[in-house]
């Protein structure tokens, strides 16, 4: 399937925001944990999530996750210290995800995984048991979850668990999103040095849990208020919290600089709002920013700077690479369909000087990718029919964007 999108302008109104993918499956293995039933308020429904719910409810002997990471990465250790065996499976991209360094965890701390096919990589049998626990070192610099995986079973194990992070630590945010909710549930975690995590052996408390919305998938309307050439249309977007936890909230700070104003209706912190975007405000000649602890941003924020002519230098990009697809290759090959060269060193730096080339307008390839349909997508506020390539992808975390995108008057028509 090819959509082709077309924009005049940006009409105003009020989006319903997705729950957050990524406290929804935090949420689904700690209260699990927990023992409790039920319990969970706006859960989201995504590819992502729904695979996560049926895992748990059905604990089938083979578990094929799709392409959800967080599911393959939570479930690795969710299941490592349930009883029976299962296997953990996915699409074909997923089997070409490393997942070595969290099993490689997994196994100090005794857990009995193996690999079916190549080494570091799913498909994983995994044979759960009761894990002791202590202490193990984990690199800082690949993928969050890994971490969150570990800290989320951690409250199980009978010695506990302290992680030791060598190196950088990336996407310290959702490390964070992790402890918070752990503490809701009554466990005893916290960051005990820059560097060290403890989880002390306290069981979770099973607990009501309401789940805000996404910061991330606000991510794309910011983008859209950014791009309109008509800067007095508004976007509501509800559900969402100005001290949330989640990392993405950084969204305000980047998007100002790229002119959108952000207000809330309700300023309390721990109560969600509604927040209003507008257009018109003061922009950067050229933006630097280091995306290490805001990953999921970088494909929306290269699409605005690209449509606004505002060249970059964007760095923390490693993890990229290791995403449901690799994002810097996938950036560099589509925005140079759109007449875009950009450039990246192989150390997680990405750059557009403003080099242009003549655009090709060839279909955006989406690479079983969700972000790359959604931060294209409103680049057809600045470029005359836009066509975008498997737009169902975003089914993994958003699947109303496409509807959204339509109330704001897109027009989408199937190529």
């Amino acid at each position: 399937m090819v959509y082709h999108l077309t924009a005049r302008r940006l009409q105003g109104g009020l989006i319903h925001l997705p729950a957050s993918k990524s406290i929804t499956n935090r949420a689904l293995i700690i209260s699990a944990l927990s023992g409790q039933k039920g319990g969970l308020e706006n859960v989201g429904r995504c590819d992502d999530t729904e695979v996560m719910i049926a895992a748990l409810r059905d604990r089938p002997p083979v578990v094929d996750i799709g392409a959800a990471g967080s599911a393959m990465r939570f479930l690795t250790a969710y299941f490592s210290i349930q009883e029976g065996e299962h296997v953990l499976t996915g699409t074909p991209r997923m089997c070409h995800r490393p997942i070595g360094v969290l099993v490689d965890a997994l196994r100090r701390l005794g857990a009995d995984i193996s690999y079916v096919g190549r080494e570091g990589f799913p498909p994983l049998r995994i044979r759960g048991k009761r894990i002791a626990g202590g202490a193990v070192e984990m690199a800082g610099d690949v993928s969050s979850q890994y971490i969150s995986s570990l800290l989320m079973i951690a409250p199980t194990m009978a010695e506990g668990l302290t992680i030791h992070l060598l190196g950088d630590v990336v996407s310290r945010s959702y490390i964070d999103i992790t402890l918070s909710m752990m503490q809701f549930y009554g466990a005893s975690a916290e960051w005990a040095g820059v560097d060290t995590i403890v989880v002390k052996a306290f069981p979770y408390v099973p607990r009501h849990y309401f789940i805000e919305n996404d910061w991330t998938a606000a991510s794309y309307w910011y983008e859209a208020v950014a791009l309109a050439k008509n800067k007095g249309a508004e976007i509501r977007l509800d559900g969402l919290t100005d001290g949330s936890t989640q990392g993405d909230t950084i969204v305000k700070y980047i998007f100002s600089l790229l002119g959108v104003r952000t207000s809330f209706k309700d300023k309390t912190k721990k109560v969600p709002t509604e927040v209003s975007l507008r257009g018109g405000g003061m922009v950067v000649s050229r933006l630097v920013f280091d995306f290490r602890h805001c990953p999921d941003l970088v494909q929306t924020v290269v699409c605005t700077c690209c449509g606004l002519g505002i060249p970059f230098e964007f760095s923390g990009l490693s993890t990229l690479r290791i995403k449901e697809t690799d994002r810097i290759i996938a950036l560099k090959a589509e925005m140079r369909k759109l007449g875009f060269v950009l450039y990246d060193d192989g150390e997680g730096r990405l750059v557009w000087d403003g080099e242009r080339t003549t655009p090709t307008m060839e279909p955006i390839d989406t690479y079983e990718d969700h972000r790359m349909a959604m931060s294209f997508a409103p680049l057809a506020l600045r470029m005359d029919g836009i066509r975008i390539v498997r737009p169902e992808v975003v089914s993994k975390s958003y699947p109303d964007f496409w509807e959204h995108l339509r109330q704001l008057s897109f027009v989408i028509d199937e190529a």
